[in-house]
């Protein structure tokens, strides 16, 4: 079912267990294997579940984790109150105490990083930016310093642009501009840990101020720092 694009591993765990999976007609069990053919049907209720699963966008400061709390640091999903949603919000969409349950990151950004964070409830968005074969474009305005002291605007892109590798793989092809003086923008299509970060260090470059301001074709826009919106139904990843 996740290779198919039906549904995320919990959900379609869920779902069998619930009973709204038939394989070849016969009701799904878990942990049962389906042929490549094998017909796949999906009971109604479980569309109309998965239709009801928010996405929320959230500006992260400095000083909060992605994930689990750890080290004393709070982690992102705390942000996520009626007091911070953000009065811009467009969105026809009810705060509920229940849009907290489940809603994990969709992809990761240090503590010491600032911008868009996605944090989900539908699993078919988590796989489309966080998957291995994930190809969707996230932009970054990056502040730096060379390490020698000389102008950052006299550096050589070519090699933050391609021929860079992390840990023994090779990077994938990046965008890399000047964005003024000393700020660089970055457009990846791929996501290591520390990506950026790591990638500056190998060329004698110091980061002083990473934000994530687009994923896809959504970008942060005017959402303050500490502040969230809701996904609306016309914006795609």
């Amino acid at each position: 079912m996740t290779e198919r694009g039906l549904a995320s591993r919990r959900e379609a765990d869920e779902w069998i267990a619930a009973g709204w999976v038939r394989v070849d007609g016969r009701p799904a069990v878990l942990g049962q294997r389906a042929a490549p053919d094998a017909a796949i049907e999906i009971d109604p209720r479980a569309r109309a579940e998965q239709q009801h699963r928010v996405t929320v966008l959230l500006n992260k400061p400095i000083g909060y984790v992605s994930g689990q709390a750890e080290d004393g640091h709070e982690p992102a999903l705390s942000l996520v109150t009626p007091a911070n949603r953000w009065p811009g919000d467009t969105a026809r969409i009810e705060y509920r105490a229940s849009h907290r349950l489940h809603l994990a990151p969709a992809g990761r950004l240090d503590i010491d990083s600032t911008g868009l964070l996605v944090l989900t409830q539908d699993g078919r968005i988590a796989k489309r930016l966080i998957g291995d074969e994930t190809r969707v474009e996230k932009e970054y305005l990056v502040r730096v310093a060379r390490v020698d002291g000389g102008l950052p605007a006299e550096l050589d892109l070519a090699p933050l642009r391609h021929g860079l590798s992390l840990d023994g793989q090779a990077l994938r092809p990046a965008r890399v501009s000047w964005q003024n003086e000393d700020q660089l923008r970055f457009v990846l299509r791929e996501g290591r840990k520390r990506q950026i970060r790591r990638m500056c260090e190998l060329v004698g470059l110091q980061v002083l101020g990473l934000k994530r301001v687009r994923i896809g074709s959504v970008a942060l826009g005017p959402l303050p720092p500490g502040q969230w919106r809701y996904l609306r139904d016309d914006e795609r990843f």
